[in-house]
């Protein structure tokens, strides 16, 4: 099989039906499965090739693909993304975003989230208004604001000078400047104002995301009372679990508001902790992200990352010089590589990986109605992977956007 990344129609006959492949259900794999796609949306689905176990009517194929010895999974979903392809969401040019996009879109990733990086308030709302215009022509699922309310202490690659405390009436100018896009804020809830945020963006409907945080258990516990549900990047950017302070992790984990975002590209978690982190929080409660920056999908070298030089070296992103230099500076992952390692090195099964990377992110950002799992009447996002987890074809609302080819 090899891959042709122009976007195609599923069918110039208007219905298209995938056979004979694996297919994650939402209740499961099954073997010998089919999907018909029409009108962009997944217009039947049948559990085996015999008459059975059937969404919807598979009617008249324009065309039959057969993908025998291959895997069909939901298109991803990543809640937590910076860059690729050389890009990045805070350049506030409409086509460097749109490159970003389609780079990992030919990783399988059918849905995302922008996120940005701490910089000046003005610069901030100036690269939301661009990032707005794109959810609202289709190509993103929200904007992500990633600072600048975090912790000094826990800032990672961003920029300590950069940084605030989290006043509610600059949060309500971040969220005004998004006109209703911004789906996620990451808040350090220990700093002044910090409770007053979380509070805030849960009555707007944002979601708040305690990350780069210095908090304490306790501090944690009011920050989730208070209204946040998702942990940013777990383990990462916050103080280590301890047996006499466990901190944010415990706080966050044992919690069942929280889904906890994990970055599973071999760096910046161990294979263990990842695993524990699955058995703690379940598999509902668990969203693999790559907080990739611009070289995800690219070669080693130099890239921006905000206002900052990141240095790739052996695919490992670290900030290049300045006070945080040395620091890891998100990563080059995609998700593809997320699900496979998820299934060959950590032990997941297809189910779970399925549920970290498609339908517990998009329950979470509201898009579950749509896409998340491959379902009756939802769009036909999709994703083809061969016998190695490798990607040979992508859909994405019924358009091919890298073609299984016969080869």
């Amino acid at each position: 099989m090899a891959q042709q990344q122009s976007v195609q129609r599923a069918s110039e006959a208007g219905r298209t039906v995938l056979a004979g492949a694996r297919i994650a259900r939402p209740s499961g794999v099954v073997e010998r499965g089919r999907i018909a796609v029409e009108g962009g949306r997944i217009a039947a689905v049948r559990s085996r090739d015999a008459d059975r176990g059937q969404e919807g009517d598979e009617g008249a194929a324009g065309e039959t693909m057969d993908l025998s010895g291959h895997l069909i999974v939901p298109g991803f979903v990543d809640m937590h993304v910076h860059g690729g392809g050389g890009g990045s969401f805070s350049s506030a040019d409409p086509e460097e975003c749109l490159a970003v996009i389609g780079t990992h879109r030919r990783h399988g990733t059918t849905s995302m989230v922008a996120s940005t990086v701490t910089g000046e308030l003005a610069d901030l709302a100036r690269q939301a208004a661009v990032l707005a215009e794109l959810v609202q022509q289709g190509e993103l699922a929200g904007v992500h604001f990633e600072g600048p309310f975090i912790s000094p202490h826990r800032c990672g690659a961003h920029q300590p000078e950069l940084l605030r405390d989290p006043d509610p009436a600059e949060v309500r100018r971040l969220l005004d400047a998004a006109r209703g896009t911004a789906a996620m804020m990451t808040v350090a809830p220990e700093l002044p104002g910090g409770l007053d945020s979380v509070r805030l963006l849960a009555d707007a409907g944002v979601v708040a995301a305690v990350g780069h945080t210095d908090s304490s258990y306790d501090a944690t516990r009011r920050a989730i009372d208070a209204g946040a549900t998702v942990a940013t990047h777990l383990f990462n950017a916050m103080p280590a679990l301890g047996h006499r302070a466990p901190g944010p992790v415990a706080a966050l984990l044992e919690d069942e508001r929280v889904t906890v975002e994990l970055i599973n590209d071999g760096t910046h978690l161990h294979p263990s902790v990842l695993q524990l982190a699955v058995r703690q929080a379940g598999d509902g409660r668990v969203a693999f992200i790559t907080d990739a920056m611009g070289a995800a999908g690219m070669s080693d070298g130099m890239y921006p990352l905000g206002p900052m030089q990141v240095e790739v070296t052996d695919g490992v992103a670290r900030i290049s010089g300045g006070p945080t230099a040395g620091s890891i500076a998100g990563s080059t992952l995609t998700l593809d590589r997320a699900f496979r390692r998820a299934v060959t090195v950590d032990g997941l099964t297809v189910d779970q990986a399925v549920q970290a990377l498609s339908a517990t992110p998009a329950r979470l950002l509201g898009i579950d109605d749509r896409t998340g799992s491959l379902t009756y009447g939802k769009d036909a996002d999709l994703v083809v992977l061969d016998a190695a987890y490798a990607v040979v074809g992508v859909m994405r609302r019924g358009e091919w956007l890298v073609h299984p080819q016969k080869g």
